[in-house]
């Protein structure tokens, strides 16, 4: 894509990821791709906002000397020092070799850490202004959204916020990079709540203090560093934002499965129709073959989980065991629980079930283990279980 002017002299010079299978080496992004936003201010002075991932060095370079001279660039503004957002660095010192880098403190020290950089750097502080000459940038520091040292970029005559990784999303730009272009608004939604809940999720509080700064400026346009730029529906996002970061969550139940010999499978077939019969939207996952990726967002947004694998040599299931972790470590926290599964000969997945549910404050509406295969009996246990996370599901 070429370079994007988003406001009089101010340009998108981002790339496309297509070809990266898991973004931080985590999450899956093969079908969806991902951008790398980047943006330039020409003014009196020159601004660089944001840069790109070392194995795009050679296209994100084309892109901004295209418009300028790389030589003569006056500033780099580094909002975050995470590799994709900075991994170019070391080229542009070479080509831009005046330029200096702003950052908060902490970013000026992650610079020396991570490529050695010290000279032609410059720390600036929260709500430090800086005139390009018709434009002036403000400094808003929103640390852990979602590293110690990020910050936002403001400029004040467009009311434009450049907020890294807030407000950003999956999927690669398609030739469009504007919310108001965008033909799949609900699709788009989705892949910003798995990016909400894959990357920022763990640090909501921090989200909602970063807000509360934000709250004082008023806001045109948002630019994040991944994903589409909201100018017509930002209100959208901003809300949407709002209520992930509240962990409000929504009437409806997320079944999460595993299962070796289908006992436990087939139990939790019979149960479904319970939880569809009290009226509450249902996800149903298999922890065994579907990545943690694709369902932390029900976990987040739907206020029930049942839990339903085997014991595996007296702990749980492993792959369950992986999802429960990932769950604590994005604190999916103050859901109502259920638990059932199958054993062989001895259990355990249910102490460990109980464990995960007393650590992330679930409320835990019953819980049972069944051996061998599921008897008339174990079927009504579990939906009996079942029906009552659905229940109390439906309250927010």
């Amino acid at each position: 894509m070429q370079p994007i002017e988003i406001s009089p002299n101010i340009y998108w010079v981002g790339v496309n990821d297509r070809s990266t299978e898991l973004f931080e080496g985590l999450w899956p992004i093969h079908s969806e791709g991902v951008s790398y936003n980047s943006y330039l201010i020409k003014d009196e002075k020159t601004a660089l906002i944001d840069m790109s991932k070392e194995s795009f060095t050679d296209d994100f370079v084309q892109q901004v000397s295209g418009l300028i001279d790389l030589s003569e660039l006056d500033y780099i503004i580094v909002n975050h020092m995470e590799p994709d957002h900075s991994g170019v660095i070391m080229r542009i010192r070479e080509l831009a070799p005046k330029a200096v880098f702003l950052g908060m403190g902490k970013a000026i020290a992650m610079m020396k850490d991570f490529y050695g950089l010290e000279e032609n750097v410059q720390v600036v502080k929260h709500e430090e202004t800086l005139s390009l000459g018709r434009y002036t940038l403000r400094f808003l520091f929103t640390p852990l959204v979602h590293w110690p040292e990020t910050m936002m970029t403001y400029v004040e005559e467009e009311q434009l916020l450049f907020s890294c990784d807030g407000f950003g999303s999956y999927g690669s730009l398609d030739g469009k990079i504007f919310d108001d272009q965008n033909e799949d608004p609900e699709g788009y939604k989705k892949e910003a709540l798995r990016y909400y809940t894959n990357i920022v999720a763990a640090y909501s509080k921090n989200v909602l203090r970063a807000a509360e700064t934000l709250s004082a400026y008023p806001i045109k346009v948002i630019a994040p560093s991944h994903g589409l730029i909201w100018r017509k529906h930002l209100q959208d996002i901003v809300q949407l934002y709002d209520r992930w970061a509240r962990g409000v969550s929504s009437p409806g139940v997320t079944v999460l499965y595993g299962t070796m010999y289908r006992n436990t499978e087939r139990a939790m077939e019979q149960v479904l129709n319970t939880i569809t019969d009290e009226g509450v939207p249902l996800e149903v996952f298999n922890v065994g073959t579907i990545h943690p990726s694709y369902i932390l967002p029900s976990l987040w947004t739907k206020k029930g989980i049942l839990v339903a694998c085997p014991t595996y040599e007296r702990a749980i299931f492993p792959a369950m065991h992986n999802m429960l972790h990932i769950a604590e470590i994005k604190n999916v926290k103050n859901k109502v629980a259920g638990y059932f599964g199958s054993y062989a000969w001895s259990g355990g997945a249910k102490a460990v079930f109980s464990e995960y549910a007393e650590k992330l404050n679930w409320s835990v509406v019953d819980a049972t283990e069944f051996i061998g295969g599921p008897k008339e009996a174990d079927i009504q246990n579990a939906r009996a279980i079942a029906r009552e996370v659905a229940r109390q599901s439906k309250a927010e």
